[in-house]
């Protein structure tokens, strides 16, 4: 893109934009941003338009047309997601402590159960390959072993979580 295109589209983008931008409801430097960056596009595969005037109307359009659509679709939040910092200091205090509770649990457990669930529990989030590949073992007895240390984990945790209250 010369420089000279650039100056000589930039009044006619922004009056074309700004035109089409109250329609859509949108900001009109979104849609000059939306332009220009299908023009970088275009040069890039097909070359210069053969009349840039012309088509860079047609693109203003086919971005508000899109602008519409997209919008159309769109939803806004009833309810804002749950921020964990928006919690009250107690909620706070007893998640921490059930955590450590669980990391407690977790550290009694027999055998390999301690490293098997401490990786399931890990924040990096591994997958199974992972998972197995630090343990040492077949990807394909980890759901096995998975099944068992989490049973050993339940009974573990049997007295603790029946102490809570009446479920049902």
């Amino acid at each position: 893109m010369t420089p000279d295109m650039v100056t000589t589209l930039h009044p006619l983008l922004a009056a074309e934009a700004s035109a089409e931008a109250h329609a859509t409801g949108t900001e009109p430097g979104d849609l000059e941003q939306a332009v220009w960056l299908r023009l970088l596009e275009r040069l890039g595969s097909d070359g210069p338009p053969p009349h840039p005037e012309r088509w860079l109307r047609s693109a203003v359009r086919a971005e508000a047309r899109r602008s519409r659509r997209t919008t159309a679709f769109e939803r806004p939040y009833e309810i804002e997601p749950a921020d964990e910092a928006a919690r009250d200091p107690e909620q706070q205090v007893l998640t921490a402590a059930r955590l450590r509770a669980l990391r407690d649990a977790v550290d009694r457990l027999p055998g390999r159960c301690p490293r098997v669930l401490s990786a399931l529990l890990s924040p990096r989030d591994l997958t199974y390959r992972e998972i197995a590949g630090e343990l040492g073992i077949s990807q394909g007895s980890l759901g096995p072993e998975r099944s068992r240390c989490l049973g050993c984990l339940r009974r573990l945790l049997t007295p603790e979580v029946a102490a809570r209250g009446v479920r049902g």
